[in-house]
């Protein structure tokens, strides 16, 4: 479904933030309305930032860092948009004080970053890519040791998060695969997830203890942040696979490097990192690229056609009603966007989703 057609834009200026995520159909339809867009990608400093939104209407933000000094400096700012899910880098209090909306976009990605969460997963269990460097290094390998996968089969994978992602992910590993799927997740019910195949548990280390594969699906929060320690990984008594495509600071990093030197994991499949991009001279997570056990991507989950194309139709939709002088429509159940009380109207065609999802 196409969004509807912008107002007529002209007049306005609109700064789209994190240019080095492709956005033709946004950027397209914003200008053809007549819109002044201007954009600065993952580069641009905090000061530059602050220089940039002085004289802006909207705001389109993925993953720089607004905060509340870029909001105050935006003198004209009518809301922000941001396209794509978490909004962990925006001051919504900041935001909320200076009555200035807040949307995200939260539904366009759920089943495309869950087949992501399985692609590293399948990957790892089968070797992969270890497999596809000797291919092409030597032509052939023999079937040794150090070349047995293992099967999703009958394996235990356990979810930290329940919520949409983390039930789409456990359809394709259960249903699937026949996998018997476990989780923790404190705001969904037993009910809810047996509903969805998962057997719940109400103890985190309980849970890691008994699982073959652990695939993280949090929203990052305050409450969030550090979820996953050294504690944790200790409590991964079965050598499991890691996986997380949902924030890198969710995680401890250091102690997943531990737990990766130490063989506590046999493995892990990471798609995000506390600090982005990687690179392979001064990041602190750099030896991962030497580790044939860890399997790396580059934020890149959501990015398919399909997915693309839902976020950019949501997108226009939420910046057409902030321009166009509409309440704009907030159909996330994330706490901080429902604290909003000005130029937002709430709607629960998306269902409610936990801090854990």
């Amino acid at each position: 479904m196409s969004a509807p057609p912008l107002p007529d834009l002209g007049g306005l200026k609109i700064l789209r933030t994190d240019a080095d995520i492709a956005c033709p159909a946004i950027d397209g339809a914003l200008s053809e309305a007549g819109a002044e867009l201007v954009s600065c990608g993952p580069e641009v400093d905090h000061g530059e930032l602050l220089d940039l939104v002085g004289d802006v209407d909207l705001l389109l933000t993925c993953y720089a860092s607004i905060t509340a000094e870029i909001i105050a400096a935006a003198r004209r700012l009518r809301g922000i948009v941001k396209y794509g899910v978490g909004i962990d880098a925006i001051d919504i209090d900041a935001a909320i004080a200076a009555r200035v909306p807040v949307v995200n976009v939260p539904a366009y990605a759920e089943e495309t970053v869950a087949e992501g969460a399985f692609a590293l997963m399948i990957a790892l269990q089968r070797r992969l890519v270890p497999l596809h460097a000797a291919m092409r290094a030597h032509g052939w390998v023999s079937p040794e040791p150090e070349w047995l996968g293992r099967d999703i089969a009958g394996s235990t994978v356990a979810l930290v998060g329940a919520g949409r992602i983390g039930r789409s992910f456990a359809r394709m590993c259960g249903a699937g695969f026949r996998a018997r799927v476990i989780g923790h997740d404190p705001h969904v019910s037993r009910e809810r997830m047996r509903a969805a195949g998962i057997e719940k548990f109400d103890d985190l280390h309980a849970m890691l203890d008994e699982a073959d594969v652990v695939s993280l699906h949090a929203v990052l929060t305050a409450d969030t942040r550090g979820l996953i320690g050294a504690a944790e990984f200790a409590a991964m008594t079965r050598r499991p696979l890691f996986v997380n495509v949902s924030r890198g600071a969710l995680v401890d990093e250091g102690a997943l490097l531990d737990a990766l030197r130490s063989g506590r994991l046999r493995g892990a499949g990471l798609d995000v990192f506390t600090a982005e991009p990687l690179d392979r001279e001064r990041h602190p997570l750099r030896e991962l690229f030497e580790r044939d056990d860890v399997l790396l991507s580059p934020h890149l989950t959501f990015y398919t056609e399909e997915a693309m194309a839902r976020l950019s139709d949501d997108t226009l939709a939420r910046c057409g009603e902030i321009l166009g002088g509409v309440p704009v429509r907030i159909a996330s159940h994330d706490p901080r966007l429902r604290a909003q009380r000005h130029g937002v109207r709430f709607v629960d065609e998306v269902e409610r989703e936990s801090p854990l999802g």
